[in-house]
């Protein structure tokens, strides 16, 4: 049963992932969580890319949904500590990582759906990343654990979410709006929401998560969350044959360049940084919609990364990678790897004067 529910949540979001497609998003990008971050990141005018600028109503609906659900079926619990900070900062190198492929983990499903053999390399190189991950996990990496908080901590990410609603809609002058590029392709509000809302639900409910399905598989042989993603490349697959947007191969792909090495770099680091995390993109979001503050602090380290990003030229735009840009996510990956390090229990070895050896744990 819990294989079935999973793999229907996968097809649910595989389905909506293409329908809002249908409806207005960027081909190959009805849903991609470090996109539509980068989007939020220049609608509030966080970076002045002009072609990436609109607050993406389902990001507010992602956060919501799990927000509901978790209240409904008494999930929702305040709770954090486990070093905010450092998850901050992973949340940027993971977002450096994703606009150096263009797309996160979940667009990199999408992609592959209509054909687009770019995510496939991408696919290969985020494995990898996991794979690195695992091997910090398997050494007893931890970031710390939560603690309960007061439930008011828990309400502030949904009460963010209802801002960005509110600033969608309403459209002040302070806000920006792209008129061309991918932000400018957008569905309406109104379905657009309803989306994010039944993607909450289904996520928080099963704990679908791109990562969490090839780390389980390495770490314990278990294939549970991989019937998930199963289940969105199929759905996506089916409707992206069915309008005609499947297209098969490397070039000309939408909102896609073809440095296969690039590709593959930029995804490991999305595949590591989200294995240290516990979660992908989607998943934290989900999470600090269920009061979880550790994620909400990598949700803004995605967000001050997607300006960073445009800010300083890291992104990756169709014509491929930048010298900055593959600077940018070398240092990022880098950054990780000191992480995984630092926080993994090592036994070492000291030797004390008088030569006595003591044995202790970091």
């Amino acid at each position: 049963m819990d294989r079935r529910k999973i793999l229907l949540s996968g097809l649910l979001v595989g389905f909506l992932g293409v329908l809002l497609v249908y409806f207005g998003n960027p081909a190959n990008m009805g849903v991609c969580v470090a996109c539509f971050i980068r989007d939020i990141a220049g609608g509030l005018g966080l970076h002045r890319a002009e072609p990436v600028q609109y607050i993406r109503p389902e990001i507010s609906g992602f956060i919501l949904g799990a927000f509901l659900t978790a209240l409904l079926t008494g999930e929702f619990r305040a709770r954090g500590g486990s070093s905010p900070l450092v998850r901050f900062f992973i949340g940027m190198a993971i977002m450096i990582g994703a606009l150096t492929f263009l797309g996160c983990p979940l667009r990199m499903v999408l992609r592959l759906a209509a054909g687009d053999l770019n995510a496939l390399v991408g696919l290969v190189g985020f494995v990898f990343g996991i794979f690195i991950g695992v091997q910090f996990l398997k050494k007893d990496f931890s970031l710390g654990r939560s603690h309960r908080l007061p439930a008011a901590n828990g309400f502030a990410m949904p009460a963010f979410a209802l801002v960005l609603l509110i600033l969608v809609v309403t459209a002040p002058a302070f806000i920006f709006f792209s008129e061309s590029g991918p932000a400018a392709s957008r569905a309406p509000v109104v379905i657009s929401l309803a989306a994010g809302l039944l993607i909450g639900f289904a996520v928080q409910r099963t704990r679908l998560c791109q990562v969490g399905c090839f780390r389980d598989l390495i770490l314990i042989k278990d294939p549970h969350l991989l019937y998930g993603t199963a289940g969105i490349f199929a759905a996506a697959l089916i409707m992206n044959l069915t309008f005609g947007y499947f297209k098969l191969g490397f070039v000309d792909q939408p909102v896609a360049h073809t440095d296969g090495l690039w590709n593959f770099i930029g995804l490991a680091v999305v595949g590591l940084g989200a294995t240290l995390l516990g979660g992908c993109p989607l998943r934290q979001l989900v999470l600090s919609g269920e009061g979880d503050t550790d994620a909400a602090f990598t949700v803004f380290g995605l967000l001050a990364g997607a300006a960073v990003s445009h800010n300083f030229g890291l992104a990756a735009s169709a014509n491929g990678v930048t010298a900055a840009g593959q600077i940018g996510v070398l240092i990022a990956a880098a950054f990780l790897l000191v992480v995984g390090f630092a926080f993994t229990k090592s036994e070492i070895t000291v030797r004390q004067k008088g030569g006595a050896t003591h044995e202790h744990t970091d």
